[in-house]
């Protein structure tokens, strides 16, 4: 086979446009960090990219909701905080009303502040959130006790639960039913509204008023144990919450190994490519024929 000086001359300018393909290769994943810039500079890596970061937008939108479980349960937990000192101080209005060398206008005005305390337990059930009721299920643009024209005061028995998907399948439900909270069948409120009236009735006993400490213990003792299931699911809820940010890390060291590129490697093969185009350029300047402006120098 005749080996022309053209031939060795496109060879050579071959073999250099490579050298600077590989020159830009290189200088791209400095750059960017990332092993490909495009599908077709490496099929196989850029499909795994694909599938990886699906599975990391899931892993991260599963934290943005333990925030949104966070806010319902620790706001309904403070709610019921809220509402069982109030419980705890009519139960002390009580102990004193019981009482009988208690007068009539003092039991009036403990009965004025038991009503007052009713009102305040009213707004505890209504409790929001930006612009959710907490205590109302699913239903959560309505209040979930209301006061009705007659001073009568309805709760909702709306018991559908409000579940946040805290990982892959597995719900939760941060709410707590206004019935759970508040008593099924108005229990709590229509209590103390009789509670209120007894102690505006002049001709009731200490010990009928004393009835009534029972009623407001099985009251207190029902709140404490919907306070204890909250806590329980604050605790599972951190707990899940502490595998899916193992699960993030996992998801983002996969994705990096996949995408991300070996710095020292990648310098290292600049490095190299770099003395290798030095050689290629100057043995096409050897290859070269010397031309008559050469020799006229």
């Amino acid at each position: 086979m005749r080996i022309t000086q053209s031939m060795l001359a496109n060879n050579m300018l071959k073999q250099i446009t490579r050298s600077y393909e590989k020159l830009d290769q290189y200088q791209t994943q400095l750059s960017t960090g990332k092993k490909i810039t495009r599908p077709s500079d490496d099929p196989v890596v850029a499909m795994k990219g694909i599938a990886y970061r699906s599975n990391l937008a899931e892993v991260e939108q599963f934290k943005r909701n333990f925030s949104e479980a966070y806010n319902w349960v620790e706001n309904s937990d403070a709610a019921l905080d809220k509402a069982t000192q109030a419980l705890q101080r009519i139960r002390e209005l009580i102990v004193q009303a019981s009482n009988d060398t208690y007068e009539e206008t003092q039991r009036q005005a403990i009965s004025q502040e038991i009503k007052q305390l009713t009102e305040h337990l009213v707004t505890i059930a209504n409790t929001k959130v930006g612009d959710k009721y907490i205590f109302n299920g699913a239903q959560t643009t309505e209040p979930p006790v209301t006061v009705n024209a007659d001073g009568t005061i309805t709760v909702s028995t709306n018991d559908q639960q409000l579940n946040i998907e805290l990982a892959k399948g597995v719900y939760i439900p941060v709410n707590i039913p206004p019935s759970t909270a508040f008593g099924a069948g108005n229990g709590l409120f229509s209590d103390l509204q009789e509670l209120a009236a007894s102690l505006e009735n002049a001709s009731t006993t200490g010990d009928e008023l004393t009835g009534y400490l029972d009623k407001l213990d099985n009251h207190l003792t029902h709140l404490l144990g919907v306070r204890a299931e909250l806590g329980a699911r604050m605790n599972r809820i951190e707990l899940m919450e502490d595998r899916v940010d193992g699960q993030q890390v996992i998801a983002e060291k996969i994705l990096s190994d996949n995408e991300d590129v070996d710095l020292e490697k990648v310098i290292i093969d600049l490095k190299t490519q770099e003395s290798v185009h030095r050689a290629a350029l100057a043995v096409g300047a050897r290859i070269i024929q010397p031309t008559l402006v050469d020799f006229l120098r």
